[in-house]
């Protein structure tokens, strides 16, 4: 039985910078800016924890170790998705 080789990673999502604002994610060429006060749960969490993010369909974004998952149109029009986590 031959097994096939797993093929590289290509991931078109990545964590461009974290600042004491938020969040920049690079994606598809584009940059999409998540500030604390609009998405709390990044707030103090580790650097590690936040740079694990795979992107599960097109627009479509999941921070494993956070349980988060969020699109780009969230992302892009916070105030259109008012609620938030209280669990911060």
């Amino acid at each position: 039985m031959n097994s096939l080789a797993h093929g590289r990673n290509i991931s078109d999502v990545e964590v461009a910078n974290i600042s004491a604002h938020g969040v920049w994610l690079l994606a598809h060429g584009k940059e999409l800016f998540m500030s604390y006060e609009d998405f709390p749960w990044f707030s103090e969490k580790t650097l590690r924890c936040i740079l694990n993010v795979e992107e599960q369909s097109p627009g479509h974004f999941y921070w494993p170790d956070l349980d988060i998952d969020l699109t780009e149109e969230i992302i892009e029009h916070p105030e259109r998705f008012p609620l938030k986590s209280r669990n911060t």
